[in-house]
């Protein structure tokens, strides 16, 4: 054959196995804002599996076991033909993205590496193709934007990141275009040095978490409207967002409470991510439109955004709860899922089941230095991190007390939160606000079988229930039991008159369940009808409103399968209580409850709620359950937390 001839075939035979080659494209390439969607196209692929995957990389550069999330590339409709697309919303990690697909098969599966569902995690053996890199757009402003109250009844305290750390202001004023007023903001941050265990401490969790900003908006008129954006004019400004300020004339006092919420993620991930999370704020944020001009709060009260360890999924959380933070105060206390490690300051001997590994290295330290609450608790950590902080606080707003308190340190006598919260007790005005509402992550009544806290709940009863049943408090709310259970008046377990109703309100988003008390006879079936002293337990998600005037406390249980309100009871400010059984003691619901706030509600029922509509969008291929579907109680999982 003549060296022409040769050279002709080898050319065609190159070009051949060229054109074979799987190729991968995203675009854009350049996004506007985080969570912003982006659309994956692969072409090429040969032999299509069930196993073949993409990887989403943050950095770039990441090494292939290190990826943020994955997706099955059967997501898409036509993946069997080797061709396909995948559209998902991206968060800003302040770093750029990169998109690899791998082939993965059967007999390369490794039992020692899965996630915590014990399902395997991919392999990254067989790089099939990689995309270029993808961006965000210059000038956007800040992000994970969250409001919360500072010590004054004139302030709303703001806080945001920034990729950078440079000067950022907050403008603020009585109209959108009457940004008058400027002030300053400090500015924050914490290192991978910081963390205290795997996976926070190491590449396949850590990320840069971005500068934290913190300004304080001061000499606010009672009860109006603020128009403020955030950022400078190098680096851009936010949008121009809007709040209702404190008005502590008004004779009202309106909450949204809830547990153990999370985030939900486009992808799968090292960990389980809360897709009914979306469904929380959807609902809250409907409820927060009907309000009109009337300040409003929320309260999540421990195991916040689940990242337990994966630094990205705090950038969810924000981005997700942004559309709601950024309108009304958003106010936190500490659950075992930021701060539990092994070598955590306060372990006492009778702890050994109660604190574990929860916290995935963070040992508090996202949670100290996301949120600023009221207050200057702190306890040391022992290490080069920061004191861990927003532990124990209070404020009052309207008629109502709140106090906030830390399960996961130290709370016996002699400690400065057993000081904080008996002198704080001891202390309320009520003829000025007469309920007293406290909240903290893990309950001191529920009839799940939770063993493992056991002894941990036989000293709050001893040590805690005194001062609350000494000092009247109202409501006990607790998280961490992944339902709702709310209990009569309680003391020592007997039910009884003006003593506090302690509710667990942990069924926000995440959706490992717990089981119910067995009964003696049959350990393998939860007592029902339940014991007594559980007036009402329900088995879907939600949160709950709290509607208070000076002679009425209204505390309402709404599911998020239909946004209706499923259980409720009422409280005078004498304590006596009204309205406390909703005449249905099992896990399906009662009918809707009428009150003035869900007549407001109704009216507000048919908005779109924007917002969170290209959010909730770039999210239906990931969703594993209808959110709000039918108008019965939606199964769930019934397993141990």
């Amino acid at each position: 054959m003549k060296p022409l001839a040769l050279i002709f075939l080898s050319l065609i035979s190159l070009f051949s196995l060229s054109s074979s080659s799987p190729s991968l494209s995203v675009s854009p390439q350049t996004l506007p804002k985080s969570g912003d969607p982006v659309t994956i196209r692969w072409s090429g692929i040969e032999n299509p599996s069930k196993l073949d995957w993409l990887g989403i990389y943050s950095p770039p550069n990441s090494s292939s076991d290190d990826f943020i999330g994955y997706v099955f590339l059967s997501k898409s409709a036509t993946w069997q033909s080797g061709s396909g697309s995948i559209t998902i919303p991206l968060v800003n990690l302040r770093s750029r993205y990169k998109i690899r697909i791998f082939r993965w098969t059967e007999s390369e599966i490794n039992p020692k590496r899965q996630d915590h569902d014990q399902n395997p995690l991919p392999g990254t053996k067989h790089l099939l193709a990689e995309s270029g890199e993808i961006g965000f757009g210059p000038g956007r402003g800040p992000e994970q934007v969250h409001l919360a109250f500072s010590g004054r009844e004139d302030e709303m305290r703001v806080m945001f990141v920034t990729h950078d750390g440079k000067d950022s202001f907050v403008r603020y004023g009585l109209g959108p275009g009457r940004l008058d007023r400027v002030v300053g903001t400090r500015v924050g941050r914490y290192e991978r040095e910081d963390m205290c265990d795997a996976p926070a401490n190491e590449s396949v969790g850590w990320r840069d978490p971005g500068y934290i900003h913190d300004g304080v908006m001061s000499d606010l008129k009672k009860g109006k409207r603020y128009y403020y954006k955030v950022g400078s004019d190098s680096g851009g400004w936010s949008a121009t967002y809007n709040f209702v300020s404190r008005n502590e004339d008004s004779d009202e006092t309106i909450a949204f409470l809830f547990g153990d919420m999370g985030t939900a993620t486009p992808y799968a991930t090292f960990i389980r991510t809360q897709d009914e999370s979306i469904s929380t704020m959807k609902w809250i944020s409907r409820d927060i439109e009907a309000l009109g001009d009337k300040p409003s709060f929320i309260s999540h009260i421990g195991d916040i955004s689940y990242a337990r360890g994966y630094a990205w999924l705090w950038d969810h959380f924000f981005n997700q709860i942004e559309p709601v933070s950024s309108k009304v105060p958003y106010h936190v206390c500490i659950g075992n899922h930021e701060y539990d490690w092994p070598q955590q300051p306060w372990k006492p001997d009778w702890s050994y089941s109660v604190y574990g590994k929860d916290g995935g290295g963070e040992c508090g330290v996202p949670y100290s230095l996301r949120f600023n609450m009221p207050g200057n608790s702190s306890e040391l950590t022992g290490t080069r991190a920061p004191p861990t902080r927003n532990l124990y606080y209070s404020f009052s707003m309207g008629a109502v007390h709140f106090v906030y308190i830390s399960t996961e340190t130290n709370f016996l006598p002699g400690s400065s939160q057993y000081n904080f919260i008996k002198h704080d007790l001891e202390s309320v005005d009520r003829e000025k606000t007469p309920f007293v509402v406290v909240q903290g992550h893990r309950p001191m009544y529920t009839t799940s079988h939770e063993n493992r806290d056991a002894p941990f709940r036989e000293r709050m009863l001893e040590h805690l229930e005194p001062l609350f049943v000494k000092n009247n408090v109202t409501l006990a709310l607790w998280g961490h039991v992944h339902r709702y259970e709310r209990f009569c008046p309680l003391n020592n377990f007997t039910c009884g008159e003006a003593f506090p109703v302690h509710v667990v309100i942990g069924m926000a988003g995440q959706d490992w369940q717990p089981i119910w008390e067995p009964r003696p006879e049959h350990t393998d079936v939860p007592i029902f009808p339940q014991p007594s002293r559980s007036l009402y337990r329900g088995g879907e998600f939600g949160y709950t409103r709290l509607v208070s005037t000076k002679e009425k406390l209204t505390f309402s249980y709404v599911g998020n399968h239909d946004g209706e309100v499923h259980d409720k009871v009422e409280i005078l400010a004498s304590g006596q209580v009204l309205n406390g059984d909703s005449g249905n003691r099992a896990t399906s619901g009662s009918k809707m409850v009428q009150s003035t706030f869900s007549l407001y509600v109704k009216g507000a029922s048919v908005l779109v709620l924007g917002a969170f509509v290209g959010y909730v969008v770039g999210y239906i291929s990931h969703a594993r359950r209808d959110a709000a579907s039918g108008p019965n109680w939606t199964p769930v999982k019934n397993e141990v937390i």
